[in-house]
């Protein structure tokens, strides 16, 4: 069994502001998925939604690199949601069974993910 630790982050909202695929292409395809961008870009305010995964993959890194899981690339941990709309987490080039719980909340400023 693979033992997750607790995570938690807090982004600013603005430090994404502004962020376009044509202009941040670089740093987006380094830090997001596909499906990833997809889904923030589609949203009426994307700067809320990149903060909020970049958030989520602040706390799951917390969380899991004092295990045997190490992540090299965030785009090895994959932010989505569920037909509900819940975030869930998906670790990629891991095996064995995992139940992770994640919660996301943004206002107008701030994004916090709790990871446990």
């Amino acid at each position: 069994m693979i033992k997750i630790y607790t995570g938690v982050d807090i982004e600013n909202i603005s430090r994404f502001e502004n962020r376009t695929m044509e202009n941040d292409k670089y740093f987006l395809h380094r830090i997001y998925t596909d499906k990833e961008l997809e889904y923030c870009f589609k949203a009426k305010s994307p700067a809320k939604h990149l903060a909020a995964r970049f958030c989520a993959k602040e706390a799951v890194y917390k969380a899991i690199s004092n295990t045997v899981y190490k992540v090299s690339d965030f785009k090895n941990i994959e932010i989505l949601n569920n037909e509900n709309g819940s975030p869930y987490v998906l670790l990629k080039n891991i095996s064995g069974n995992y139940n992770i719980s994640i919660s996301l909340s943004h206002d107008k400023d701030n994004c916090i993910c709790y990871f446990i």
